[in-house]
């Protein structure tokens, strides 16, 4: 008596849905562009700009996180993502200490301590420099300040996930011209990172204190000079490989690139202006679009300017696809929540309310994490995920 091959059939669409979900160790042929990650921050860090539930963005900065942890190199700009965390936590902090000091327009009831009051002028009406503080303003504050922290700590994720050269190398013909100058602006970053992991290592290594005011004194003008050097030097490489050579076009292709490059550019900073702003959601999205359509053409109109050959361009896959719409997905669903039940993603604070964590925007957040799914994963990250397997087989 044969068996039935129905299961094995019925089981041939499983294996095949894991063997495609299932991420391969990355390499110059299958790495994601760097564009992929940096759609799919900005997705993330437009969901935290509709909100000021701390839930929700404290879901968002733990998805960011788990990505980075699952995703990033061993390259020195990934190491850039823990001093964004210490921003945002800066930023959270001083947030506080102005309001503490300077006051707030938000009443309250409920007095925590009072300071001495300063007295102004007339002219200073509106303002003030001591005097009660409220919970109902502290927790405004606070907030205000998470939301301004999760912004920096997406945009950290993404430098921390792509490759800078890279990212430049993906950046249209039109935009070779000022390619020296976002050559060292991208790069200065993530070589600072590498210059203080380097200076502390050897201050230590010396017996020399590396934290404190003094050893920030003596070590922060060393990484700013290095990282500086290091990046225009790299400029001055490429320069001299002639990045941003240009040909000779008509006056009227140049003049109309000129004209939808800048009208477009203002058009997308317009639309993320109403995406950011809780009136401007209606008109944001479609003059985004518009915005974005229009500086595409005016790029790809530009780019024959460009004499430049690209070597080995990145090639957009399943896999940056899936990346990139997942950050999109995230923007998408949290814009539609604001507009639908905006008091769940602003709790308010007069009267003081606990927030309440939404379930559907919360899933909508989790649909960040599948780059940790489909992404590529890194060499060094394989090989620590594989050492608890194979010490579990050595042990059996």
């Amino acid at each position: 008596m044969t068996a039935s091959p129905a299961p094995a059939l019925a089981s041939a669409p499983a294996r095949l849905l894991r063997r495609a979900l299932h991420a391969p160790e990355a390499d110059r042929a299958n790495a994601l562009p760097a564009g992929a990650w940096w759609l799919w921050a900005l997705g993330l860090a437009t969901a935290a700009s509709r909100t000021t539930n701390p839930l929700l963005l404290g879901l968002l900065v733990g998805v960011a996180g788990y990505v980075v942890a699952a995703r990033r190199t061993d390259a020195p700009w990934a190491r850039s993502y823990g001093a964004f965390i210490k921003l945002g936590l800066f930023v959270v902090a001083l947030r506080l200490v102005f309001s503490v000091f300077l006051g707030s327009q938000v009443p309250g009831t409920h007095t925590v301590f009072t300071l001495p009051e300063l007295p102004l002028p007339d002219w200073a009406q509106g303002v003030r420099i001591g005097g009660r503080v409220t919970a109902e303003q502290l927790v405004f504050s606070l907030y205000d300040g998470m939301k301004l922290a999760t912004l920096l700590i997406c945009i950290g994720a993404a430098n921390a996930l792509a490759n800078p050269a890279r990212l430049l190398k993906s950046l249209p013909g039109a935009l070779y011209e000022a390619g020296v100058a976002v050559v060292v602006a991208m790069t200065f970053a993530p070589n600072m990172v590498a210059d203080v992991v380097r200076l502390r290592t050897a201050r230590r290594l010396r017996g020399r204190p590396t934290g404190g005011v003094r050893a920030v004194a003596q070590i922060g003008l060393p990484v700013l000079e290095g990282a500086l050097e290091r990046s225009v030097a790299v400029a001055a490489s490429m320069d001299a490989r002639g990045y941003g050579r240009t040909a000779q076009v008509p006056a009227a292709v140049r003049h109309t690139t000129n004209v939808l490059t800048l009208g477009g550019l203002l058009g997308v900073c317009a639309g993320t202006y109403g995406l950011v702003a809780a009136q401007g959601a209606v008109y944001g999205l479609p003059l985004l679009l518009a915005g974005l359509v229009v500086a595409m053409a005016g790029l790809r109109l530009g780019g024959r300017r460009s004499v430049r050959t690209r070597y080995r361009p990145d090639r957009w896959g399943v896999r940056a696809w899936l990346v990139a719409c997942s950050g999109a997905a995230v923007a998408a669903a949290m814009i539609w929540a604001g507009t639908v039940d905006p008091e769940a993603l602003r709790p308010g604070v007069v009267p003081l309310t606990a927030p309440v964590l939404p379930l559907w925007p919360a899933a909508a957040a989790l649909i960040g994490l599948l780059p940790a799914l489909v992404a590529p994963v890194p060499p060094s990250n394989r090989a620590a995920a594989d050492r608890p397997a194979q010490r579990g087989k050595e042990q059996a």
